[in-house]
């Protein structure tokens, strides 16, 4: 068996919102269907956004509605990628610090949430 493509799917009660939001992160488009949406990034399809009317979005870090899945973005400009997902409608949850596995390191993680309330994260080093 051979796996052809690899395409991540996010669950949203608004669909517009949140395929907007990550096609505008991303650098892609969308291909609208009624519930669904396809991100395209430089040809390819990379996310998918499903509608689902009564999604309940993750409470992070400890809430009883916990993420389930979340994506490291690694970045050149960590400020710039937080301005951008928040101008996209999505909102900070945890300012940059290092990881807790390497608090000397260089790297730093901020992390953010989705319209739809999914937690990413933005990595720099």
């Amino acid at each position: 068996m051979k796996i052809i493509r690899r395409v991540i799917v996010f669950d949203a009660s608004d669909i517009d919102a949140e395929s907007r939001f990550w096609a505008g992160l991303l650098g892609g488009t969308v291909h609208r269907d009624e519930a669904w949406h396809s991100i395209v990034v430089d040809g390819e399809w990379v996310m998918g956004v499903q509608l689902a009317p009564n999604h309940v979005a993750p409470d992070w870090p400890t809430g009883p509605q916990q993420q389930q899945v979340h994506l490291d973005l690694h970045v050149d400009d960590l400020e710039k990628a937080g301005r951008l997902a928040v101008e996209l409608g999505g909102r900070r949850l945890q300012d940059a610090r290092r990881p807790a596995d390497n608090p000397d390191g260089e790297e730093m993680f901020a992390v953010f949430a989705s319209p739809a309330g999914h937690p990413f994260c933005f990595g720099v080093h």
